[in-house]
């Protein structure tokens, strides 16, 4: 009720300040009405200025926005094609910086040098061929160039197929959590729906107890992955549009009920190695300086952090949806098979039928 009444006192004198603009605006049109409406040389060399001083704004804001917050961006990809796809995002951001810088500069410049001026009459530029040909083809040129050249990268990147004896990885999506499935000894799925999840058997995830692929498979909710080698990812979803987002790993796939999507890379980077990264190191250690004030000050749940590799849904599937994500650790072959000879497959952790 309280909240309301602020609102509404809010509301009421937004409308009064508003209302008084109005009248002052009225009172002032009858004093020196000429002046109010018509710009003079003086009025249009200022605006002039107001323009240059905009564009040093403008170019002044992006330079500090550069220098200050460059430091929250990614580290390096820890995949194979994530070189090739940052390379593709940066120079797309260098084409719309430049492109940007020239054409504002053009654009206030002109705005001065243009400027109305008494005696000065304007001109009626009809048509220019040879110029319009020109600033069409080049970003005709630019933008066909950046498309076949992301078109070709997605083609790679999207290249799954299992002729390299890929790990094969399900990723099982539901509001408000991952689990992650293997296909066990065979590396083969075995099938699954989520018309088969019986919650009282432990078969959480839909698998098909009567196929033979599924009695091997292992159900986990920590992700590890051998570096170097090929990850084919299959994702589902039990309930409404996921999306299974491996940012360190750039890459991404939405996860729809009803069907079946997939993903595929290989990492290159284990964890240990991407924790001595000095960006990561640089990033730990700011976050540990804040989380330590928090904890001083008696918040919560402000334990030193440690960077982990991380699958998050990048889809608002709900009102926990900011914190649906599961840990990855990449790790080599020997310490992943060490692993994965410690977990229990399907056919050890579903209960009998009774």
């Amino acid at each position: 009720m309280t909240t309301l009444l602020i609102l509404t006192v809010l509301v009421l004198v937004a409308i009064a300040i508003w209302q008084m603009g109005k009248i002052f605006e009225l009172s002032q049109l009858k004093a020196d009405a000429s002046r109010a409406q018509i710009a003079n040389d003086t009025d249009n060399k200022n605006q002039g200025y107001l323009l240059f001083a905009f564009l040093i704004f403008i170019y002044g804001i992006t330079i500090f926005s550069f220098a200050k917050y460059s430091k929250f961006l990614l580290p390096e990809a820890a995949s194979a094609h994530g070189q090739g796809y940052d390379n593709l995002m940066w120079i797309s951001f260098a084409v719309i910086f430049f492109v940007q810088t020239i054409t504002q500069a053009l654009l206030h410049y002109f705005g001065y040098k243009y400027r109305g001026e008494e005696g000065k009459k304007a001109l009626f530029y009809a048509d220019n061929d040879r110029l319009e040909f020109i600033w069409t083809i080049i970003p005709v040129v630019v933008l066909a160039g950046l498309i076949i050249w992301g078109l070709y990268s997605w083609t790679n990147i999207m290249d799954i197929n299992e002729e390299d004896d890929p790990l094969i990885v399900e990723l099982y999506a539901q509001q408000f959590n991952w689990t992650a499935r293997y296909g066990g000894e065979d590396n083969v799925l075995g099938d699954a729906s989520v018309r088969l999840i019986d919650i009282d058997r432990a078969n959480v995830i839909g698998l098909d107890e009567a196929d033979p692929n599924a009695t091997d498979d292992i159900i986990v909710k920590e992700l590890h992955l051998p570096v170097g080698r090929k990850v084919n990812f299959y994702m589902r979803s039990q309930d409404v549009l996921h999306s299974a987002y491996m940012p360190h790993f750039r890459a991404q796939m939405n996860c729809v009920p009803g069907m079946v999507t997939q993903f595929s890379f290989t990492p290159t980077i284990t964890t240990e190695e991407m924790r001595l990264n000095p960006e990561v190191v640089d990033k730990v250690k700011r976050t540990n300086v804040i989380r330590a004030e928090k904890a001083a000050q008696g918040e919560p749940n402000m334990d030193p952090w440690e960077f982990d590799y991380v699958l998050l849904c990048n889809k608002i599937c709900g009102k926990s949806h900011y914190n649906m994500q599961m840990k990855i650790i990449v790790e080599t072959e020997e310490e992943y098979n060490k692993w994965m000879e410690s977990q229990k497959t399907f056919a050890e952790t579903v209960l009998p039928v009774q």
